[in-house]
């Protein structure tokens, strides 16, 4: 008996409809779906199966979303919903919601030749401080492959932690059909729990490919590794004009001992030192730990380009070259108010050329604020507090994900809920007092603009 699919126009739990097959992996499906009640086009993973089986992949696929919902992070996919139904043809369905990333899977540009080692170094940056953010959470990917590496307008972007696991737990039986062999770290297969050290060595073995256009090890299969015995130090990749620094970061991601690779903070350090020019990120991280750090790239840079919040869809926020470069600098003090002179200047007076930017956009209860604008102010105000370290860079990038998602989607409750998120950071001590007012002026004018233009 064949067995019965779900099609284009198929409508999961009433809300999301299935309009056109994206890929097709072994045990699930991606499509491009519609969100009904948001009114915004996402992907969606789908597993199903029979009513009355216990099929692992729904495990699995539950474990991704939890795992990927977990991490913060702009270049790694963005989780929405996951869910449990069944479909039209009687069977279980088991799916993932995430935002809908357009681009080029790294496999395909690989295929075409090598990269220039400045474009290999800049990707190996932007994926290693994914990791650093997933591991600082306890999150192990194991299955970076360029496969799950996509190439978009944005940078790279880093997919797909179906099979990823929680630091120091044990690889489950099934490890030899998970993950795909020529990146998969040579501890694993002994049965070693699960480390972020994994991820360093499948990092290595992708910038090893993105410079010399192939894996630094033949073999294909399960049991050409296990029978390889690679006797000597790991291979460096040999590029004319390729600095030895990054040869020997990538021999250092590669050796078989996982104590002697480097965590994936130092890698994207390394890296980003010596590409030419700055990162894709513009910005060079100190303090707030790694995966705070992290987040503050994106967040910090991008919230200073103009960003089109009213139209519908995903906003994609692309950095500009000329967007000015905030300071990280210490966490965000504990306290009612602060104490150094360039904080007491801004509650008393806004003198710098930034903070003149943030008063000439409308204020809270100026009247009739265009949506575009009060979106545009509370991204500067934000991306101003950052800078100012008035609030640690995970929650800024939290608050911006929640307000501008809640706006693409026509989500007024959305909205009122990051006044809520307000003052949840305040009390977790991730917020200072001032921002958080200034902030909650800019949500006001959000609130009040999106539910004029839905009246």
């Amino acid at each position: 008996m064949n067995r019965p699919e779900l099609r284009e126009g198929d409508v999961l739990t009433r809300r999301y409809l299935l309009q056109e097959r994206i890929a097709t992996g072994g045990m699930s499906v991606i499509w491009r779906a519609f969100d009904q009640s948001l009114q915004r086009t996402v992907a969606i993973k789908v597993l199903d199966g029979a009513l009355d089986g216990d099929h692992p992949g729904r495990e699995l696929i539950r474990r991704e979303a939890r795992a990927t919902a977990r991490l913060i992070h702009p270049d790694a996919i963005e989780v929405y919903d996951y869910g449990e139904t069944v479909t039209n043809g009687g069977r279980l369905a088991a799916y993932v919601v995430m935002r809908l990333l357009e681009g080029r899977s790294l496999a395909d540009r690989v295929t075409e030749g090598p990269l220039p080692w400045a474009e290999a170094t800049l990707i190996a940056t932007r994926l290693a401080r994914v990791l650093a953010a997933a591991h600082e959470r306890g999150i192990v990917h194991r299955d970076v492959t360029p496969e799950n590496v996509l190439l978009t307008p944005d940078g790279a972007k880093l997919l797909d932690f179906g099979i990823a696991a929680f630091t120091g737990e044990a690889d489950d039986h099934l490890v030899a059909d998970f993950g795909t062999p020529p990146y998969v770290a040579p501890e694993r297969l002994r049965g070693m729990t699960a480390d972020p050290a994994v991820d360093v060595y499948a990092l290595g073995v992708l910038l090893y490919e993105m410079l010399t256009g192939a894996p630094p090890y033949p073999e294909t299969t399960w049991e050409g590794i296990e029978a390889a015995r690679r006797d000597g130090p790991p291979p460096v990749p040999d590029v004319a004009g390729l600095p030895a620094e990054i040869g020997e970061l990538c021999r250092r991601c590669l050796s078989p001992d996982p104590a002697e690779r480097p965590s994936a903070d130092e890698v994207a350090e390394v890296a980003e030192s010596l590409a030419p020019g700055q990162a894709p990120d513009g910005h060079r991280r100190r303090g707030w730990g790694a995966a705070a750090a992290a987040g503050a790239v994106a967040v910090g840079v991008l919230m200073w380009s103009q960003l089109g919040a009213a139209g519908s869809g995903i906003v994609a926020a692309r950095p500009t070259t000329d967007a000015p470069t905030p300071a990280v600098a210490s966490p965000v003090a504990r306290t009612s108010g602060r104490t150094s002179g360039r904080t007491s200047g801004r509650t008393s007076g806004r003198t710098s050329g930034r903070e003149r930017d943030v008063s000439a956009l409308p204020l809270a209860t100026s009247g009739r604020v265009p949506l575009d604008r009060a979106v545009a102010r509370f991204d500067v105000v934000l991306a101003d507090g950052l800078a100012d370290a008035e609030i640690s860079p995970d929650a800024a990038l939290d608050l911006k994900q929640v307000l501008h998602n809640s706006v693409n989607g026509r989500d007024v409750n959305g909205v009122a809920h990051v006044r809520t998120k307000l003052d949840d950071r305040l009390r977790e001590g991730m917020l200072s007092v001032p921002l958080m007012r200034r902030l909650g002026g800019a949500v006001d004018d959000v609130h009040t603009a999106l539910t004029r233009s839905l009246a």
